[in-house]
């Protein structure tokens, strides 16, 4: 079995100084209504369980036209279940702040009435994918509207133990696509060691 790029073959000392790995990117060709990302269970780059955070920064827009915003619906280990996550997050427009708490694990974007070319952006840290706990993730997000924009900051947490292993990123409600042109990359964080 081959090392991994960012491990030095002669030393087996990590290479890469920050300890963030690309593990995948896409860029939709197409309005598709699912992304997933999975480990790939096999020792080499793309397997989750050697990492202990990922970071999911996405640039995305929904075919939703009901409101001035949407959403990505993002499912762990493709656990659909909303009340199996608890949201609590802070929210403006530009004319008021809104908390909220609520149930659903979703990433706020941008939608096709902002303008065929706005994408929202949005970046998600889940922690500590491989513990025996309850996994954490805190995300930022924010679209400009032309005056009708939002920015979002929020803490989700999902209520399983097991190890995350699949992301799926699903337009809101499953009933809106993901937009053509939007980009979704996952990166992972390893251990950091240093002497």
């Amino acid at each position: 079995m081959a090392l991994p790029a960012y491990i030095d073959a002669s030393t087996g000392a990590i290479t890469d100084g920050e300890a963030w790995v690309g593990l995948a990117t896409t860029t939709l060709g197409s309005d598709t209504g699912t992304v997933t990302f999975t480990s790939t269970d096999d020792g080499q780059v793309g397997d989750w369980s050697q990492y202990m955070d990922l970071v999911l920064i996405c640039y995305a827009q929904t075919a939703d036209t009901s409101a001035a915003h949407s959403y990505l619906d993002t499912y762990l280990n493709n656990d659909t279940t909303v009340g199996n996550y608890a949201r609590q997050r802070l929210e403006g427009d530009g004319s008021s702040v809104t908390a909220a708490l609520s149930t659903a694990f979703r990433l706020p974007v941008a939608n096709v009435n902002l303008g065929a070319n706005v994408f929202g952006a949005a970046v998600v840290h889940f922690f500590d994918i491989n513990s025996g706990k309850y996994k954490s993730a805190l995300f930022s997000a924010a679209a400009d509207g032309d005056g009708s924009g939002h920015i979002k900051m929020g803490a989700v947490t999902w209520k399983n133990q097991a190890a995350i292993t699949e992301i799926d990123l699903v337009g809101w409600q499953g009933t809106y696509d993901i937009k053509a042109g939007s980009m979704l990359s996952l990166f992972g964080v390893l251990p950091r060691m240093v002497a």
